[in-house]
C-alpha cells in the first residue's frame, strides 16, 4: 500500500472558509477517483507556530494508483482550487510496511 501525506498552511484572508471548502473538495475525491482507496483530511485545532493548517492522508494499492490520482482531472482541479488560498504544502509518499 502506498500512503500519500500533504500538510498546508492556508494564507489569513478567508482562511476558516477556505480551510472548510478544501476539506470537502478533498473528502470527494475518493468517490471520484477510482485508484483513491481511502482518505483522511484533518484540520488542526493547535494552532501552535509550528502547526500547519491541516493535513491529508491518503491510501493506494500502489504507486501506479498514486499516479493516477495525480493527474486525474478531479485532483487537478482541487489542487488548482487549493494552490490559490495556501502559502504552502509539504508531502511525504511512502510505501507502507508489508504491504
Amino acid at each position: 500500500m502506498v500512503v500519500h501525506i500533504v500538510m498546508f498552511r492556508f494564507k489569513d484572508e478567508k482562511k476558516a472558509e477556505n480551510i472548510e471548502k478544501v476539506k470537502s473538495i478533498l473528502e470527494a475525491l475518493p468517490g471520484e477517483i477510482e485508484p483513491l482507496r481511502s482518505m483522511e483530511v484533518g484540520v488542526d485545532f493547535l494552532h501552535s507556530e509550528r502547526s500547519m493548517d491541516m493535513v491529508l492522508i491518503s491510501f493506494f494499492d500502489d504507486k501506479e494508483g498514486l499516479e493516477a490520482y495525480r493527474v486525474h482531472p478531479a485532483h487537478q482541479k482541487a489542487v488548482e482550487f487549493i494552490k490559490e488560498v495556501t502559502l504552502e504544502s509539504r508531502v511525504v509518499d511512502y510505501v507502507k510496511d508489508g504491504d
